[in-house]
């Protein structure tokens, strides 16, 4: 059994633990239980923290992996079902309510090939702000020789609930111009900058201007090829059946203030999803788990 290697340190305003197995590393900020970072020890980043993310308290963090929930994304572009399920006075936040929350450290504990780490957010009495529904969320990880991260939504009120979700990780590449993504060829995807029309991947995506698709109907696991970096990195999923690929290309990152200009070119976003009609409904006891399994293998 290995003895969990689990550091507590201080990036700019923000909590975070250090977790260390063999020679991976990943770096999660308390608030948000914020995956910032993965690697191994001599290899690139396998998972992107951005130079210019912003590591203040209250503020959500461009980098890593967002846990956005109860709803993904814009809000007006949810379900009706989703949208129903919040009746706050304020606007309703892009890409839900819990980004910028303190989460709990609710336990680590070693396994037999790795270590296990829970983080949880209980739902206050009456709900989030302007969302009154009582659903516990656990955000667990397994490091051994992959990274493995899940998110537990458990409704314990008395009403069924409504969400979507996304888990939505920026993986490091040496240049997105150069990468390309196996397992969608053949796959439907809505097109968000062609007034969210659907469309039909033919071959492999290749990236050669910004990107913004949801993909449906999407199989178990997809592929990163980074040729310059010799490694495939592979994802995964449960839980899931859309997929949203991103990447804001020169003019987006560029009026983003917490990326550099040339930010875009060093990551690429596949989300692991819950949205459009993959959404979950959970009735008065239910649970939903959504994770993805992430490994570097060589080409």
């Amino acid at each position: 059994m290995n003895t969990p290697n689990v550091e507590a340190v201080k990036l700019d305003e923000l909590n975070c633990w250090r977790i260390r197995h063999g020679k991976a590393e990943v770096l999660v900020a308390q608030q948000g239980a914020h995956i910032l970072s993965y690697q191994i020890d001599g290899q690139p980043p396998i998972i992107w923290l951005n130079d210019k993310a912003d590591l203040k308290t209250g503020k959500s963090i461009r980098a890593g992996v967002p846990v956005c929930w109860p709803w993904f994304g814009k809000f007006e572009r949810n379900p009706q079902s989703v949208q129903n399920m919040y009746v706050g006075e304020q606007p309703a936040p892009a890409h839900g309510l819990v980004r910028a929350m303190d989460w709990e450290l609710g336990g680590i504990e070693s396994e037999a090939d790795g270590i296990k780490v829970e983080f949880k957010l209980p739902c206050p009495e009456g709900g989030l702000p302007g969302w009154p529904h009582e659903v516990d969320l656990t955000l667990t990880l397994h490091l051994s020789d992959k990274l493995h991260y899940s998110l537990t939504s458990h409704n314990r009120g008395a009403d069924s609930v409504t969400l979507s979700q996304a888990l939505h990780t920026y993986f490091a590449v040496s240049d997105v111009r150069n990468v390309h993504v196996d397992g969608v060829a053949g796959l439907d995807y809505i097109e968000t900058l062609d007034d969210w029309n659907i469309a039909s991947q033919q071959g492999d995506l290749q990236f050669t201007g910004e990107t913004d698709r949801i993909y449906l109907d999407v199989p178990p696991q997809l592929s990163i090829i980074d040729p310059t970096w010799e490694r495939r990195i592979v994802l995964t999923s449960t839980g899931s059946r859309t997929a949203v690929i991103w990447n804001p290309w020169i003019d987006r990152a560029a009026a983003l203030p917490d990326m550099d200009n040339d930010g875009w070119q060093r990551m690429l976003c596949i989300e692991t999803a819950n949205v459009m009609d993959d959404i979950v409904t959970l009735a008065p006891g239910a649970s939903h788990t959504m994770g993805v399994s992430v490994a570097a293998t060589p080409l």
